[in-house]
């Protein structure tokens, strides 16, 4: 009995990678060529490099590896989207000529020997596999803290994520599909592909040291995620202060209640400090909740806009398809903008 040979893409995001480009081509290029060795995928699969606006040499070596390399193909795009836009942007690509699309980062600090093991379960029916972490080992003390705590919040709040689990990841061709009906312009990929349901499994692997180079997501750019993934798929924070408002006011009843009887009994109290402490975490409350609540309104502000996620800049990909592999493509081949 033959086993069927699904043409894969690995979508690889880069932001400013030249350092460890070369290397991660290298590795990536060895996995796709054993996997169609032993028939597990198409030998027409290919690795998709997405330079989301680097301004080093990325690009320029994209295009000259993809010149020698027949695995090698590039995304560019117009300017620096973010990771999560990026990785999107190659998937919107690559869904149309694919049967399942791989997304890894470029560091390679996910372990690629995982990929045989994603594979296999897609060949068990599997149409989601999720890439989880072992341990964080690897990650520093502060890192690995922030991260149990997002973990812990985001189901505290009741958005389900998979524990330990970033954007290392398999979708079979309904799952893509599904995945392009969910158009948001504030992408939180993490949320969104457990919300598509389907069949899926998890496979675990040890996280490994950065090839070279620095992290491209310092504590601002984690914030920012976090703040995203929050205001995007819960309204638990706006509650929270609702419920707060409410204690605050029941308890500001009894206050005023006790005053008065204070006044009635003829007791005077200076009660500045007290007075001063009440205005200062009142307002500091106060606003509080309405940096909450403008996070809310901006996250509106950016879906009612309905703006494109990105542009396309260069896109060999789809350039150096065949004619039959355009089929599908014809929306995409008039204009640079998704």
């Amino acid at each position: 009995m033959n086993v069927p040979q699904p043409l894969l893409t690995i979508v690889i995001p880069c932001y400013n990678e030249e350092e460890v480009f070369s290397e991660t081509a290298r590795r990536l290029t060895a996995v796709l060529s054993d996997l169609a060795k032993e028939k597990l995928i198409s030998a027409d699969s290919k690795l998709l490099f997405v330079d989301d606006g680097s301004t080093d040499r990325t690009w320029s070596l994209i295009a000259m590896e993809s010149t020698k390399n027949h695995y090698v193909t590039g995304l560019k795009l117009a300017r620096n989207t973010g990771h999560q836009k990026a990785l999107l942007a190659g998937i919107d690509r690559a869904k149309y000529k694919s049967d399942c699309v791989i997304s890894i980062d470029a560091d390679l600090q996910d372990d690629i020997s995982a990929i045989r093991e994603f594979i296999k379960k897609y060949h068990e029916g599997y149409e989601i596999v999720y890439g989880v972490r072992r341990s964080r080992q690897t990650d520093t003390v502060f890192k690995r803290t922030t991260a149990a705590w997002f973990y812990r919040l985001m189901n505290t709040l009741g958005i389900r994520l998979i524990d330990n689990h970033a954007d290392f990841r398999l979708l079979n061709k309904r799952a893509l599909a599904e995945l392009g009906r969910y158009r948001e312009a504030n992408v939180f990929l993490r949320g969104i592909v457990p919300m598509i349901g389907l069949r899926s499994a998890k496979v675990f692997y040890d996280r490994k040291e950065r090839l070279a180079g620095e992290t491209k997501y310092p504590l601002k750019k984690m914030l920012s995620f976090a703040f995203h993934g929050i205001t995007s798929f819960s309204v638990a924070p706006i509650r929270f202060f609702t419920f707060i408002g409410f204690f605050l006011f029941f308890l500001s009843g009894i206050a005023g209640i006790y005053a008065i009887i204070q006044k009635m009994l003829g007791y005077t109290n200076a009660g500045w400090a007290s007075l001063i402490i009440s205005i200062w975490f009142l307002g500091g409350l106060q606003l509080m909740g309405i940096g909450i609540i403008g996070e809310y309104i901006g996250t509106i502000f950016t879906e009612v806009k309905n703006r494109p996620k990105y542009a396309v800049d260069i896109d060999l990909y789809t350039e150096r398809l065949g004619r039959s592999g355009r089929q599908g493509h014809e929306k995409i081949q008039g204009t640079k903008l998704m």
